[in-house]
């Protein structure tokens, strides 16, 4: 078991190095000077351990990657300028061209794009597969295939893979596994305890926690985290700013009480919405009612505040209507995570002539509660209802 309150508030943290101040420094330095030719060399032979350039490595940056590969139970995590930079980079580290990946159906987008449309050009072959029957994973390895990419629960629709059989399966076959685990949160799930190599997040969501920074993590052992580093991490740059990580440090100290309070609403505003009558279902991994109820109940030990509703058949013009009343408590805003109550109804992208719909039908809505109260959130929806009528 954890203790979450010292790695929350107190792991990684020497106060008598910054002259006991509660809250560490935020050291805005890209550069870091030295007294004598070794030591200076000291530094450029282990530049990813040393305080060199903090394109590689800060003192700031490195309190926050002690907190989160704690969290993850991980010997090692590094910490990237967003989520997506931390999918991409944990990827092409551990491929190469004439490699085949295999990943999730309906992934986060951009790693969709990543897979689909960036990695081809540079010769790396793909499957997409529904990664909830293991079967369908082991049928599509290929003799040249390197790594499976998992999302656990995904983003929308929430479906979960068995992670301790992806991890035997992709081991048997010697597959690096990385899995996104941003919707449960280090908190809620470590895909670590299950043999899983490589967890990602986008720090963005739950690990910062108040929408005003982007970041990303990878976790993983110290071997594989300095041989990310080495390669793509230092040639690519995708740097996290010292002022962001010092950000994400006052954000991370928050997590328990604001997922416990997010994840305790949404139960709530949940429950509430099921006894409606124009509601047609409820996606929530830890709703009984889930089709995955049971795999999800043993990996994740809380599932959030993200919620999908999908209402009964209705014109388009009803769920904007909709979906406008609901906006001074519901933002319509992508992500989530932070204090604030957000939507993103698939409406949005029916009449849009730059995208394909999505795979869900225009009554399809992805709620997400922050702090506000169960009760307020439910008022809302009240006094919204008629729209729908």
């Amino acid at each position: 078991m954890k203790n979450w309150t010292e790695i929350l508030m107190h792991l990684g943290e020497d106060r008598t190095a910054y002259y006991g101040a509660v809250t560490p420094p935020l050291i805005q330095s890209s550069n870091f000077a030295f007294p004598t030719v070794q030591s200076f060399r000291e530094a450029f032979e282990d530049e990813a351990a040393q305080h060199l350039y903090s394109r590689g490595n800060n003192p700031t940056t490195l309190i926050l990657r002690k907190k989160i590969a704690a969290l993850e139970g991980s010997e090692d995590a590094m910490v990237l300028g967003s989520g997506a930079a931390a999918i991409a980079t944990a990827v092409m580290a551990n491929i190469k061209a004439g490699d085949h990946v295999i990943c999730v159906n309906k992934p986060y987008s951009w790693t969709q794009k990543l897979i689909g449309t960036f990695l081809p050009r540079f010769g790396v072959k793909h499957s997409f597969v529904d990664a909830t029957d293991i079967q369908q994973i082991e049928a599509a390895i290929r003799p040249n295939t390197k790594v499976l990419m998992l999302e656990s629960p995904n983003s929308l629709t929430y479906e979960i893979q068995d992670l301790a059989a992806c991890a035997a399966l992709a081991k048997k076959h010697q597959l690096t596994t990385i899995i996104d685990n941003s919707y449960a949160s280090p908190y809620y799930q470590n895909p670590i305890d299950f043999g899983i190599d490589i967890v990602v997040h986008s720090g963005s969501k739950y690990l910062s926690g108040h929408s005003d920074i982007i970041f990303g993590a990878i976790c993983s052992t110290k071997a594989m985290i300095g041989k990310i580093i080495s390669t793509e991490y230092m040639t690519l740059g995708p740097v996290l700013s010292p002022n962001d990580a010092w950000l994400a440090l006052r954000g991370l100290r928050t997590l328990r009480t604001r997922l416990e309070q997010s994840s305790l609403s949404a139960q709530k505003v949940i429950s509430w919405l099921k006894q409606q009558e124009e509601v047609d279902y409820v996606l929530y991994p830890l709703d009984p009612n889930f089709d995955q109820y049971e795999l999800a109940s043993q990996q994740m030990r809380g599932a959030g505040g993200l919620f999908s509703v999908n209402f009964k058949e209705r014109p388009i013009e009803k769920m904007e209507a909709f979906s406008n009343a609901l906006a001074d408590a519901f933002l319509m805003a992508v992500s989530w995570g932070g204090y604030e109550s957000l939507q993103i109804p698939s409406c949005v992208f029916y009449r849009m002539a730059s995208k394909e719909p999505p795979p869900v039908p225009a009554t399809f809505v992805r709620y997400y509660v922050g702090l506000e109260s169960a009760e307020f959130l439910i008022s809302k929806f009240k006094q919204a209802w008629h729209h729908l009528l």
